[in-house]
């Protein structure tokens, strides 16, 4: 394995620990990240219970997603340009907040009348996460050293997943044990929670200086701001190409809904999230290792994560194969496991090469633009799901088709990655000759 001189290994265990244990800002900052994360969870699997226990129906519970991806769509634009105006501080405590009424607003629902409420509430939840992410986001490279994003995103992909495994887990047990209500509190706490230490951080936040001493209607509204960043994206190759390997995985978004499906109505441990919260928790322990099993094979260099982009999308298609022809349960989890494994390994090499490549006041339009993309692309995805089950196709089919769709963006990124590192090693000789 090759590490950049300079750079902590992240395949050592060390490394995390100075990490966290020498920058309190950071530290600060990733565990408000932690307490958030893991009240997320919970209010995932409450909400599967609930639409379940309402519905009976596979196709609400890919319209609760649908509801959970389109903001990020629709104002991921805006998100983008209020990242890069606003101090980003403000923006995450704003949103935790915001987060803490929406979220127990969800108690009000007790009959199937009200499920469009679980919609609208959903909406509302994923529309101030939406502010609160490329905000988030783009807030690592100011809080750590450069020669620590390796690290900075492994931690932060890893603690994601391992919040997933044992928040789905739990929240599973919880709402079997308590009820979906007590799961929703959780959740509601967790937020206030971070708000609380994000208001300890003295976060700096850098923007790009105007040159114009009058602004026009355009600027004040923000449209030119959006036009920039999409012109800057659309100039620099590498970063529109980046920005396409999260919406490839997302192609094969619905699998997210299958997971509910088999977890409630395949192989159910009980009719209280009990399958769900198993599979959701297997999708985290996957997720964990993925990057860093990755690094430490492929090695921490640019031309090793690109290498490590492409392969995940064909782990995660053969994983997912053999899931949609699982005999039982506990074959079905560790294709779960290696499926996410795949999936988390684009996550966060993709995201790494974007916070190196990406200036800092024009971060948060180029992470708003990936994540509208992302959303988008798993909107589609999960409402063509959705509609495949409610016209009685079998869910080990539909499953099936979704694997085989990961190979689309996995053919391409071996592609165009190649030429792009090769496009990349020709301008470093021009610029270098020996």
């Amino acid at each position: 394995m090759t590490t950049p001189p300079g750079q902590p290994s992240v395949a050592n265990w060390r490394s995390y620990a100075d990490l966290l244990g020498e920058n309190r800002d950071y530290r600060t900052f990733w565990l408000a990240g932690v307490v958030s994360q893991f009240g997320n969870w919970f209010n995932y699997i409450a909400i599967f219970v609930l639409l379940d226990h309402l519905t009976g129906s596979g196709q609400a519970m890919g319209w609760f997603l649908i509801a959970k991806f389109l903001p990020s769509a629709v104002l991921g634009p805006a998100a983008g340009v209020v990242a890069d105006r606003l101090p980003r501080k403000a923006i995450m405590i704003f949103c935790d907040v915001a987060r803490v009424f929406v979220v127990l607003a969800f108690l009000a629902i007790d009959d199937a009348r009200f499920v469009p409420l679980v919609y609208a509430l959903a909406l509302a939840q994923e529309s101030l996460w939406t502010f609160a992410d490329p905000a988030r986001r783009s807030s690592v490279p100011n809080l750590v050293a450069k020669r620590h994003l390796n690290l900075a995103n492994a931690l932060s992909g890893a603690t994601w997943s391992v919040l997933l495994a044992f928040g789905a887990a739990l929240g599973g047990l919880v709402t079997a044990a308590f009820g979906w209500r007590t799961a929703i509190v959780i959740d509601a706490l967790t937020f206030a929670a971070s708000a609380a230490m994000l208001a300890r951080i003295p976060l700096p936040h850098r923007r790009e200086r105007s040159t114009v001493s009058r602004k026009t209607w355009r600027e004040i509204s923000g449209i030119a701001d959006i036009q920039a960043g999409y012109s800057y994206m659309r100039d620099n190759r590498e970063v529109a190409a980046l920005l396409l390997v999260k919406s490839g995985w997302a192609l094969s978004g619905g699998i997210l809904v299958m997971l509910a499906v088999f977890g409630e109505q395949i192989f159910p441990l009980s009719r209280q999230g009990g399958g769900s919260g198993l599979f959701y928790s297997f999708r985290g322990l996957g997720a964990a290792v993925g990057p860093i099993l990755a690094w430490r094979l492929l090695g921490e260099s640019r031309p090793a994560m690109y290498r490590g982009i492409a392969l995940s999308f064909f782990v995660s298609a053969g994983a997912y194969l053999l899931f949609s022809r699982a005999p039982s349960l506990w074959f079905a989890l560790p294709m779960v496991l290696l499926g996410h494994i795949g999936g988390s390994i684009q996550w966060v090499f993709s995201t790494t090469l974007l916070q190196d490549a990406v200036p800092d006041f024009i971060r948060g339009r180029v992470f708003a633009a990936e994540m509208a993309m992302v959303t988008l692309m798993l909107s589609l995805s999960t409402w063509l799901t959705g509609l495949a089950m409610e016209m009685g196709t079998a869910p080990r089919t539909v499953t099936a088709v979704l694997a085989l769709l990961f190979l689309v963006p996995g053919l391409s990124w071996a592609i165009l990655g190649r030429r792009l590192l090769a496009a990349a090693t020709e301008a470093r000789r021009e610029e270098h000759p020996r």
